[in-house]
């Protein structure tokens, strides 16, 4: 049963090699797999949201989704697992991107993508928002599985820790941080600025209004 399920990722594999690789579509498909390269599309989503006052909260829960699932998939799941990447058992699968020196169950590119674009519904981000960014992870999933580096099953793994990753950190952060740390803690992280990260504005516009 499990050589038939291999057999049976093997082949979808090599069907969207055959059938779904196209000279203008690789580039792009390339170009969306590189996007979660190092996680730097999303670490600099999270930048964005950790710089603004208004989006700061999210941005905290972002980055704790984003550790426990490097934590979880880079760390632990992938060393126990230790499955080879397809390229390695497949001798007709062309890998069009270069190889990776990591395992490959579960995907790491897909788990990221998904912690950070999982948590925006349970912040309950905007859709305008929120979707093209769970769009843009749905994407680099597929990437995974176009440019070779990953079996299906890898992906949905990913999908599903990062999914579980997104939901731990909310409630990690919502029901147990926002309770425990001292509201003053959390006043001064929700009202720091990088324009303004000492609060000198503030101080000069309250000595104003004492004069």
């Amino acid at each position: 049963m499990p050589g038939d399920w291999i057999a049976g990722e093997g082949q979808l594999l090599l069907d969207i090699q055959e059938y779904i690789r196209q000279g203008w579509l690789t580039p792009i498909m390339v170009f969306i797999t590189h996007l979660a390269k190092a996680g730097i599309f999303w670490i600099l989503v999270t930048l964005f949201l950790l710089a603004r006052k208004d989006t700061r909260r999210i941005g905290i829960v972002v980055g704790f989704a984003m550790v426990i699932e490097v934590i979880v998939c880079n760390l632990i799941l992938k060393n126990i697992v230790a499955r080879p990447r397809p390229y390695e058992m497949i001798e007709q699968l062309i890998c069009i991107v270069p190889h990776q020196w990591d395992y490959s169950f579960p995907s790491g590119h897909t788990g990221f993508s998904f912690a950070v674009s999982s948590t925006l519904p349970w912040m309950k981000v905007k859709k305008r928002y929120a979707i093209p960014l769970i769009v843009v992870a749905v994407l680099i999933g597929l990437s995974r599985l176009y440019v070779g580096v990953h079996w299906p099953t890898d992906v949905l793994a990913g999908m599903v820790v990062g999914c579980i990753a997104g939901a731990a950190a909310y409630f990690l952060y919502t029901r147990c941080l926002e309770k425990v740390l001292p509201k003053k803690m959390m006043g001064f992280v929700m009202d720091f600025s990088l324009a303004d990260p000492f609060g000198k504005k503030a101080g000069k516009d309250s000595d104003r209004k004492a004069s």
